[in-house]
């Protein structure tokens, strides 16, 4: 059974919890391991927190920072466009001195490492999109944001719903936490993409992720 200190916002055994003021926004940056940096852009929720990328830490230093509105890191309504969040990190990884690093981006945080990336290819060596969003699609448009329920949720993140068992809540306190970490996130998410998690312009400027790249996506 995953400890309870291992889920959602906490980080695992081995990773070490950082906190720095960006632009006045605090960010709390998570790292672990030693070797070539790896930076990792989370998606629109991160309460199953970052068991998966322990084996990683083997290999490289991973650099796994918390967006501004999730997590542990500060609020600001002023962060209402991806093109923020490419300035937050641009401002991060400065205070940082990192450069060049490895990126990774998951879902919502797949559209932000493929911003920073065409923006700013000088700083990425080698970019990964794991089911990244940015792009639209209009013949599957997906359900709106936030209009599912918890349950209707888990089946859209993981074919298999066991492999999400460690990280749901067991008791009425755990879930009420759990719900609000969503509606946080929901409501993050919705102020950085509030006609859907895209830019519909995206497409024209990939030309420009010149470094290897890999994409990843689930099997139909």
């Amino acid at each position: 059974m995953t400890r309870l200190e291992d889920r959602g916002m906490n980080p695992p055994k081995g990773f070490r919890r950082h906190e720095y003021l960006v632009n006045g926004i605090k960010t709390v940056v998570h790292t672990a391991g030693q070797g070539r940096p790896v930076v990792y852009f989370h998606g629109a929720g991160m309460w199953h927190g970052l068991d998966f990328a322990r084996p990683w830490t083997e290999r490289f230093k991973v650099i796994a920072p918390t967006h501004p509105g999730w997590g542990e890191s500060g609020d600001d309504p002023q962060m209402d466009s991806m093109h923020e969040y490419v300035l937050h990190y641009l401002d991060l990884f400065d205070q940082l001195k990192l450069s060049p690093f490895d990126l990774v981006g998951f879902s919502l945080g797949g559209w932000l490492a493929a911003e920073f990336a065409l923006l700013h290819p000088r700083r990425v060596r080698k970019l990964v999109l794991v089911a990244p969003a940015g792009l639209p699609d209009p013949e599957h448009p997906g359900p709106a944001m936030g209009s599912w329920t918890l349950d209707e949720m888990y089946p859209y993140l993981v074919n298999d719903p066991e492999t999400l068992r460690p990280y749901l809540p067991r008791d009425d306190a755990e879930k009420a936490t759990h719900v609000a970490e969503i509606e946080r996130s929901i409501q993050s998410a919705m102020r950085v993409a509030p006609q859907g998690p895209f830019n519909p312009k995206l497409g024209r400027w990939l030309h420009r992720l010149t470094m290897p790249t890999l994409l990843v996506w689930s099997k139909a």
